[in-house]
């Protein structure tokens, strides 16, 4: 699949901003823009198994298309919910479990970059990767 390989973070839009309304604090949004994110994922028909490595924390992930599970976000943030495949896009709605509200994510190849982008309290943010 499209999304197999290793990606490097390369730039943010709006991360910052889409931090604060997660309600992560100043100082944790400064670190989390420039945490040098690495994502390794492998597809296995609609098993995904995704690797995080950051400056903060390395973390391993694995999922079933369209089968809830339980994340938890770098400043703690515990989350349920599951991925779908929309055509080519990787798409997620994940529920805070501390306030009910709704983190949705996509994955999806551009060109040649890896485009992750967040929507919570309507603001959007994208995340731009390079293959590594």
């Amino acid at each position: 699949m499209a999304f197999d390989g290793t990606w490097k973070v390369d730039r943010n839009e709006n991360y910052e901003k889409f931090m604060e309304a997660l309600g992560v604090g100043m100082m944790k949004r400064k670190l989390g823009a420039h945490d040098n994110l690495k994502i390794t994922i492998q597809q296995n028909g609609d098993k995904f198994n995704v690797k995080e490595v950051s400056n903060f924390r390395n973390i391993e992930i694995e999922f079933t298309l369209g089968v809830n599970f339980d994340y938890s976000l770098a400043d703690g943030t515990e989350l349920s919910g599951a991925w779908t495949l929309e055509g080519n896009k990787l798409v997620a709605a994940f529920t805070r479990k501390d306030n009910g509200k709704v983190l949705k994510a996509t994955r999806e190849i551009v060109g040649d970059e890896l485009v992750q982008t967040y929507v919570y309290e309507g603001v959007e943010s994208k995340r731009f990767f390079k293959r590594a």
